[in-house]
């Protein structure tokens, strides 16, 4: 099957571009990145970003709807999970743009959602190990306690596991983004929008100034949804849950526990 859809893959062989003052492709790019005509029209940076972002969030939504389930049961009963870890690194082993060609290959060229499952195979492996080790990491005597109260294990689950795992789960979460807003961009080999079409369109011309430009931007986007979503962290999850706190927590209560258990055995303090 031919790969002509795959521009950017083989560069042509065509002239260096000349638009720019100087050979540095660091130069370069900054001039690319000044240039208001990159920031307007229909191949502008705008409109790639929002491009970018719309398959990236789509990518995340059907990753979440898939992995949450599955790493909330498997963290809860504990059944499954050497498979789940196994699973999970397999797909973390996976060459993105290898995998997202394959699907490809195997349905249509240029539709949009075979290389956005590709990208989903590869979105859960974060966000399943987020979950599961969250909720894994809770403390069992929590867990007890919560049900010598009555709780059914539904609540148990929520009402109990995921508050006190939500900060691991959401350091998944955060791994999950970086990791798809950085490797959605292969999707403008097939080819589609998004910010990965500079990089590719800047390999066929030799334009690193677009090569160079589109990075520092998916870069930058990356760092500034990764901020943001570390504040959200620190404003969803509760003071007393986050590092040290929850690690004073964790020791001041099985130090209760020892002290009780010695006090039970006759024992002084």
């Amino acid at each position: 099957m031919s790969l002509s859809f795959l521009p950017g893959i083989v560069p042509a062989a065509l002239p260096r571009t000349t638009k720019y003052t100087t050979d540095d492709p660091v130069g370069q790019g900054i001039q690319w990145l000044f240039d208001a005509q990159n920031w307007q029209g229909a191949n502008g940076i705008p409109l790639r970003l929002v491009e970018h972002l719309g398959y990236s969030a789509l990518t995340i939504g059907l990753a979440l709807i898939i992995a949450i389930p599955i790493g909330l049961y498997v963290g809860h009963t504990g059944r499954g999970k050497v498979i789940i870890v196994s699973l999970a690194g397999m797909l973390r082993a996976l060459p993105t743009l290898g995998l997202v060609i394959l699907f490809a290959l195997l349905t249509s060229p240029l539709a949009l959602m075979p290389p956005i499952w590709a990208l989903v195979l590869l979105a859960i492996p974060p966000i399943l190990t987020g979950v599961y080790a969250g909720i894994s990491s809770v403390d069992p005597d929590i867990v007890d306690a919560a049900r010598s109260m009555g709780m059914s294990e539904a609540q148990v689950l929520f009402r109990v596991e995921v508050p006190n795992g939500l900060k691991v789960m959401l350091g998944g979460f955060r791994g999950c983004v970086l990791q798809v807003i950085a490797t959605v961009a292969v999707v403008a080999y097939l080819p589609q929008g998004g910010l990965g079409r500079f990089i590719v369109t800047g390999l066929k011309s030799y334009d690193y100034g677009s090569v160079f430009g589109g990075a520092v931007v998916i870069a930058v986007l990356a760092i500034v949804l990764d901020g943001v979503l570390a504040l959200v962290t620190r404003v969803v999850v509760p003071a007393g849950l986050r590092g040290g706190a929850l690690k004073r927590f964790q020791q001041n209560h099985h130090r209760d526990a020892d002290i009780s258990v010695a006090v039970s055995q006759g024992g002084t303090l």
